[in-house]
């Protein structure tokens, strides 16, 4: 935005004093997520910029940590492509199998903490619920409560009933974890909802049901879809509780990136660093879509 001509010398100097400063703070904050990026095409099996990396020669450059990911534990990983290549690394390779759990427990954790956020949300925003702020304190309370703690406490509460190293204990865990931003996210939607529009419905004959789903539903989905993109992308980079409640069998990627920097350093996990870099601006991508969608139905300009 362009500044008016009438603008004084203190203006003109907060404006561009206050966009730099926000540009500082972006590069602050961005530099370090960067600079894995161009470390991860290094040929050297170093975590360091070469000699030939800076001079920017061809030769110092290399796909080979990206192809590492889907070689690293194969039992043949030089064998000719075919499709006992694909079996072998689809069944053996170790990231292949972290990204495998990854995905797996994301989107099911994704599923249950979408379902229950969801009905939370609903039932926190009518005006007639009891204890309504002590409800929702109680439910945003894994947001607060530091992971370690919430991740200890799984761990034995778990272990008594048989469900730590277990698919179903890891994807509880982090149900639990997402479900907070689900409720915060609907809550926020439904505080835009205009009610009248359920009322108006009944009049018109509709089941509480038919009001549900044809009413309710389409206009919180940017919420819902919000939310459940927060959740998914909340298991999906979670390494606290995974390292408390799995075993090799659930090894899920950032838990297998913990493991190549204890065990065996290499610049595979810069690779696998820099795929979900590029994930996540996705997701955060749909998100911004999401939420001028959202505006554009409550009759706000996307701004």
């Amino acid at each position: 935005m362009a500044l008016p001509s009438y603008a004084t010398p203190a203006e003109v100097a907060w404006h561009y004093g206050f966009r730099t400063f926000c540009g500082l703070v972006l590069l602050f904050l961005m530099v370090p997520i960067l600079v894995i990026v161009p470390l991860s095409f290094n040929a050297e099996p170093y975590f360091t910029y070469s000699e030939g990396m800076m001079a920017l020669d061809p030769e110092a450059f290399s796909l080979r940590w990206y192809a590492d990911i889907v070689k690293n534990g194969m039992a043949a990983p030089k064998a000719p492509f075919s499709w006992d290549w694909i079996v072998d690394s689809w069944s053996n390779a170790q990231w292949i199998h972290s990204t495998k759990n990854s995905f797996i427990i994301g989107f099911a954790a994704t599923l249950i903490a979408t379902t229950l956020g969801t009905l939370a949300a609903l039932g926190l925003t009518r005006p007639h619920m009891p204890f309504r702020k002590a409800m929702m304190a109680l439910l945003i309370s894994p947001m607060i409560v530091p992971l370690i703690i919430s991740a200890a406490g799984m761990f034995f509460f778990y272990s008594k009933i048989g469900l730590a190293q277990t698919f179903p204990g890891i994807i509880l865990a982090h149900a639990a974890i997402g479900t907070p931003f689900v409720v915060i996210t609907v809550t926020a939607t439904l505080a835009g909802f205009d009610s009248n529009l359920m009322r108006a419905s009944a009049s018109l004959g509709a089941t509480p049901t038919r009001t549900f789903f044809k009413v309710v539903v389409p206009l919180i989905s940017p919420g819902v879809i919000s939310g459940a993109l927060f959740a998914f992308i909340t298991s999906f980079d979670e390494v606290v509780v995974v390292l408390f409640l799995t075993k090799f069998e659930q090894r899920t990627i950032p838990r297998q990136m913990w493991a190549g920097i204890r065990e065996q350093i290499s610049p595979t996990i810069l690779a696998v660093a820099t795929l979900l870099v590029l994930v996540s601006v996705m997701l955060l991508l749909t998100l911004e879509m999401l939420r001028r969608r959202n505006e554009r139905q409550r009759g706000l300009s996307p701004g």
